[in-house]
């Protein structure tokens, strides 16, 4: 493979893929000059200030403004907003002579094949040759675009089809022109994965190349099964959110966020240029979308589409849903269906699917009709968009969140028994399958040997897929790789002298499962390997510590089993730090309260770029007891210098427990204290186990020491403790705070202070587990402590500040 060294990047067009685009480039430390057009008219305010069309803050005003509010905007386009120190900004008349100096121009205008071949005549005057030079087109053929262009813009040229938001979507499409050198598209591929974090797709270059393609279609028969089948907008949304492994805006509310003028400007052009699919037809509008495209009803854009928020009589605010049958706006409603309420209860998404599918309920019928034509469909474009079935699975899930793709449901529900019921559904798929199972194969995907093998329909025979050797996946190493297991965690062999303990607790919580996961794989560890990795595949790390059992205790007053309960989880925790062989935790994701508090107390954490983790526990009434409390605070006596600034160190890192304080991304976290700085992050979350355990082997290989429990850690005594407390009375006086916060904050306090002490001074880790331990214990009887707890485990909901 050629080598490019990406260090400038420069973008055309600041609209909201453009500057998010360029975004995601300073994500990773690659200096982006992002540019637009001038403005041809001053506004009113330009005017009043004396400006001209040729002041410089006149000719910028449009790249300026669009870029400030991508960084305002939320979900944040950065990992981190200093960040944003490292886009240029500029116009197209003054400043495109400096992509000379840039090692890839990504076009991002208005989708135009006019305008886009207009701005590549000026890119060619300026472009340096061999730069790479690539169009984030969701749809104009790649080979149109090369009309005049010169041999060696052909050659380096090809599409790039981010999907918005980029930072956290991970598909990125590579589509090849005709001309494009094999090299490019070889390093884009590789790129992508291991720079941008993306899981990159190499699509073939027709209309709505993979994603799209497959993804609307998806959402137009589903449109079509609705009106046939009668259901609500609430029942829909319920049916095909997390329930089924899509995201949680599922149906409705997703057009709603996207904008419905966008999924109906994409059907309308594939029905116009879709002249040989078979199931044309479905790309015409159903009812339900026309009506309110032509009412201008687009979503959030226009105030409302299929939900429309409104005041009450109280002035709160309230999401009405649409009547499908009359278009006014009334209460929401949600699906409410025997089968739902069977399936709900699992947590294995194979075995819920396979409940709703063979539903005898209206449901079951939505699912049998919405599934079964996918699969037809999608069997049908091989090898139209695609010629392997992974890479269709692979662009659904990463450019629309899907959990499992379709081949891979259709795995799920089995291969041969769904096609039975499809064939007697009306839903033929294409011939490659029955052949498929002729050949004696039974399924799409298999796992053998450690790697996940697809099936080929050109050679009729099981193959690996590409660019997967690099990576650890779990499941192609249960077969014969499990050492020990439990309901609610395993302890894997990664290979390597690699032990791996994976959690599959609800949300990944830390209950008995996962705590005797930890302690059995370092007993394994320090027995017969050399190395321990803490991390899983699923949505998230861990969302903190099992309070239902916690919960059952407190009620019961058995505040003897809450105290063992802590002791057990502090020794785990601290058995990660002290034991003889590396430990490496990998978090994700959400890796909040106990998942926080493993992360703090790893040798070294190989973190995802998406995790968001904090010490989260004061929202249920309680202080952090795994170490947390304890951690943050020898982290600042490590950190401090002398005099005044330990007091101030010391109030930071109380104020982040204090108010549940999360980051928004690893690099945040480092900020926090969190992460340390000489911790690693991964942006491709597909990498992360495998970087895991490469660094548990490094720290081995470079001779790990077990190191001893530390006894030099600085706290303030009853000198540091009152201005605490003087600080936190003034903000209950306030009324800031509730009377059960401020003792929240006060235990805090306490511990971070070192309890009793009557002056500044040394103590032990364990004299503040203890601490921490108590003030738990002290807090866990409250009424409000309780009744908080209450009510997140009847709502579900993680904890987050």
């Amino acid at each position: 493979m050629k080598k490019h060294n990406i260090t400038k990047v420069a973008v055309l067009g600041s609209g909201v893929m453009g500057s998010r685009i360029a975004c995601h480039f300073a994500n990773i430390g690659v200096e982006a000059l992002l540019l637009d057009i001038v403005p041809r008219e001053l506004t009113e305010k330009e005017e009043k200030k004396g400006l001209t069309l040729e002041s410089p803050q006149v000719r910028n005003r449009i790249v300026t403004e669009s870029f400030q509010k991508a960084v305002k905007s939320k979900p944040a386009p950065l990992y981190h907003k200093s960040f944003a120190d490292r886009v240029t900004l500029g116009n197209f008349d003054d400043d495109l002579s400096k992509i000379a100096d840039y090692d890839w121009v990504i076009e991002v205008v208005v989708e135009r094949l006019d305008i886009k071949q207009q701005l590549f005549d000026k890119v060619e005057q300026h472009r340096k040759p061999g730069t790479l030079i690539t169009s984030n087109t969701s749809g104009i053929p790649i080979n149109m675009m090369l009309e005049g262009r010169s041999e060696d813009f052909q050659k380096h040229f090809c599409g790039t089809h981010f999907f918005n938001p980029p930072r956290y979507l991970r598909l990125l499409e590579i589509i090849p022109s005709q001309k494009t050198d094999p090299e490019i598209v070889d390093f884009l591929m590789h790129y992508g994965d291991l720079y941008l974090g993306k899981e990159t797709v190499l699509c073939k270059d027709t209309p709505a190349f993979i994603a799209n393609r497959i993804g609307v279609y998806s959402i137009l028969s589903t449109m079509h099964t609705i009106e046939k089948v009668g259901l609500t907008v609430g029942e829909v949304d319920s049916l095909t959110g997390p329930l089924i492994g899509r995201p949680k805006s599922a149906t409705f509310r997703t057009m709603d966020v996207v904008g419905l003028d966008t999924t109906v400007n994409v059907a309308n052009n594939l029905f116009g240029v879709l002249k040989q699919d078979e199931a044309r037809d479905m790309f015409q509008l159903p009812g339900i979308m026309k009506e309110l495209y032509d009412r201008k009803w687009l979503g959030d854009k226009t105030g409302q589409g299929y939900y429309k928020k409104i005041k009450d009589e109280k002035g709160k605010s309230v999401i009405q849903e649409l009547n499908l049958e009359t278009y006014e706006y009334g209460d929401r409603t949600k699906a409410r269906f025997p089968s739902l309420e069977m399936a709900k209860p699992k947590d294995d998404l194979k075995e819920r699917l396979k409940i709703l599918v063979t539903a005898q309920d209206k449901s079951g019928e939505f699912y049998r009709a919405h599934f079964y034509d996918t699969f037809k469909y999608c069997s049908n474009r091989i090898p139209e968009i695609a010629d392997e079935l992974y890479r269709i699975d692979q662009a659904v899930c990463a450019g629309f969140g899907w959990e499992y793709g379709p081949f891979e449901t259709w795995d799920m529900l089995g291969v041969k028994k769904t096609l039975e019921k499809m064939e007697e559904a009306g839903y033929k798929p294409n011939q490659w399958v029955y052949d498929m199972l002729e050949s004696g194969a039974e399924s799409f995907y298999k796992a053998e040997n450690g790697k996940r093998l697809y099936y080929d329909i050109d050679s009729k025979s099981y193959q690996v897929i590409p660019g997967t050797d690099e990576f650890v996946l779990l499941d192609t190493l249960r077969e014969n790789k499990v050492l020990w297991s439990s309901d609610g965690a395993t302890i894997l062999d990664l290979g390597d002298g690699i032990l791996n303990v994976e959690f599959h607790t609800k949300m990944n919580t830390l209950g008995n499962d996962p705590v005797e996961a930890i302690n059995r794989a370092i007993d394994m560890a320090e027995k017969d390997y050399v190395g321990v990795v803490i991390g899983n595949e699923g949505q998230n790390f861990s969302a903190g510590a099992n309070l239902a059992m916690l919960f059952m205790y407190a009620i019961e007053q058995e505040f003897d089993e809450v105290d063992m309960m802590i002791r057990q989880f502090q020794r785990t925790i601290m058995r990660a730090r002290y034991s003889s062989i590396p430990v490496v935790v990998a978090p994700h994701g959400m890796a909040l309260g106990g998942g926080c508090e493993l992360t703090l107390h790893a040798d070294h954490v190989q973190a995802a770029a998406e995790t968001y983790t904090g010490l989260v526990e004061v929202g249920v009434g309680l202080i952090p007891a795994g170490g947390g409390t304890k951690e943050m605070t020898l982290r600042v006596s490590d950190s401090i210098e002398a005099g005044d600034v330990e007091l101030n160190a010391l109030q930071n890192a109380f104020m982040n427990i204090a108010t549940a304080k999360v980051s928004t991304s690893a690099h945040e976290a480092v900020d926090l204290n969190y992460i340390r700085k000489r911790d690693r992050i991964t942006l491709n979350k597909t990498r992360l186990l495998a970087d895991a355990k490469e660094a548990a082997l490094s720290l081995a290989e470079q001779g790990y020491t077990q190191p001893t429990q530390r006894k030099d850690i600085k706290v303030q005594g009853k000198g540091g403790m009152a201005l605490f407390l003087a600080g936190i009375y003034g903000m209950r006086q306030g009324r800031y705070i509730s009377d059960h916060d401020q003792k929240i904050a006060e235990k805090i306090a306490y511990v971070m202070c070192g309890g009793e002490l009557s002056y500044p001074q040394m103590v032990s880790e364990q004299y503040l587990l203890d601490l921490e331990r108590e003030a738990f214990l002290s807090l866990s009887g409250e009424k409000k402590t309780l009744e908080r707890i209450q009510s997140l485990l009847q709502g579900g909901k993680p904890l987050r500040n």
